[in-house]
């Protein structure tokens, strides 16, 4: 019976403490004891209430979240030049950039026929080849031994102003060597001799890159000598990415044009690549050509790291350039603006405020980020967020409550959510005037 009053002197005094009441103090009060007399009778008396009430299990908290939001990065401008032709064909990026069906990602001059100048000497390696092919990098292949006729050709092309070799008198060279000294350099010379040499004159090495041209469905292509020096020799900038693409897919063909300099001392002795970009923006080939000014031209590859994933591989062809320079230039810059076309946009802040918790009595935390987040994406690709939520064990802080995720096209980054702040708990006047609430 002790216990019971002193539990009824407890209640009485906590009775004393509460806020009166809208309306009149006393009748408020008295409308109040009714209300919580009638809960005492009902649970069997003060003792008990007040001992279930300070007991009794709590509603979970309510969590809510709002990840920040994201704008989308500022949309790229691909740098192409205004004169002359160029097209390009990106592979590697179509979740970014987009299908690459046509071999086109990017174009400007239209696609008719322009001279080539030495590109044609790329076309010749790759007949050569078809005829004799090379079996890997390492496969230096037969042995050429240049006649008379052959070194006799430095002489009739050095008065044509045309790039040459040397080719000393009874020169041997492996076709692996061979090519590579028609190419790095740009020798005429040795175009015509290897033509010779592959298939017995070079009208009929005309004839068989007529035949390799048909039979790869290159027909915009025309090819009148092996040199490129007859401005006969055209092409459209749908084939030549084509043509580069070919010359990509040949191991050995692909490394030669990939060499900044070759040492030939029983031959040519040193030669560089007439390629200045070579290294620069991931460059890795093909050939250049000119027939004077404006018409440099330039068919490359790039492997482009933009820094996601492995390299963009990047097939294209620039015509009509007014000097090596702007040629080498226009390129860069094309390749440049793809690259810084890929950048990182935050998403969110270490300690950023996401979301809250709440309690029914009216106890608040927050939900923060634990870390700075980026999305590494393309152009003005759109940012979304998800939430995931986890139910934390104790509502404490520094406990996870969930994870969100940003997603830009392919790419997805992610920061942990934790609560930060504790959750004051319910006085026991709150919990004895709120038996709704309790026993959840």
């Amino acid at each position: 019976m002790q216990d019971d009053t002193d539990e009824l002197n407890r209640f009485a005094d906590l009775m004393n403490e509460a806020p009166a009441a809208s309306g009149s103090g006393r009748a408020g009060r008295i409308a109040l004891v009714v209300v919580l007399v009638t809960i005492l009778v009902v649970l069997g008396g003060a003792g008990g209430y007040v001992w279930w009430a300070s007991s009794a299990p709590l509603a979970a908290p309510t969590l809510a979240t709002q990840p920040p939001g994201v704008t989308a990065g500022e949309a790229a401008t691909v740098r192409l030049p205004s004169s002359g032709a160029l097209r390009v064909s990106v592979l590697g990026g179509e979740q970014y950039l987009g299908e690459d069906t046509d071999g086109a990602w990017a174009v400007s001059g239209g696609d008719e026929a322009r001279p080539i100048a030495s590109i044609a000497k790329l076309i010749t390696a790759l007949v050569v080849l078809d005829r004799h092919p090379l079996t890997g990098l390492n496969d230096p292949g037969p042995t050429i031994a240049f006649t008379e006729a052959d070194t006799d050709l430095y002489d009739q092309f050095y008065v044509r102003g045309a790039t040459i070799a040397t080719m000393p008198d009874d020169t041997r060279l492996s076709l692996h060597d061979a090519l590579a000294t028609m190419l790095l350099p740009s020798a005429s010379n040795y175009a015509v001799a290897i033509a010779r040499w592959g298939f017995g004159s070079e009208g009929a090495y005309v004839d068989a890159a007529r035949a390799w041209l048909d039979a790869n469905g290159l027909a915009s292509t025309r090819i009148v000598d092996a040199t490129g020096i007859d401005d006969r020799n055209t092409s459209t900038p749908r084939d030549l990415v084509a043509i580069g693409k070919i010359a990509e897919a040949n191991p050995a063909l692909a490394a030669i044009v990939a060499m900044r300099s070759i040492s030939l001392p029983d031959g040519p002795g040193y030669v560089t690549n007439t390629n200045d970009l070579l290294g620069t923006e991931g460059v890795r080939g093909l050939k250049t050509g000119n027939l004077g000014e404006g018409t440099f031209n330039l068919l490359f590859s790039s492997l482009l790291d933009v820094g996601i994933g492995p390299p963009l591989h990047v097939t294209g062809v620039r015509l009509g350039g007014a000097t090596h320079d702007s040629t080498d230039q226009d390129v860069a810059a094309l390749l440049g603006s793809i690259r810084a076309g890929f950048h990182d946009v935050t998403v969110g802040s270490a300690g950023e405020e996401v979301g809250t918790i709440t309690t029914a009595w009216g106890a608040q935390a927050q939900v923060v980020l634990t870390k700075t987040v980026a999305v590494r994406t393309w152009s003005d690709t759109p940012i979304t967020p998800s939430v995931a939520i986890e139910t934390p064990e104790a509502w404490a802080d520094g406990e996870p409550v969930g994870t969100v995720t940003w997603t830009g096209g392919p790419t997805t980054a992610s920061s942990e959510l934790q609560i930060l702040g504790d959750l004051e708990p319910p006085t026991l006047w709150w919990r004895l005037t709120h038996p709704g609430q309790l026993g959840g």
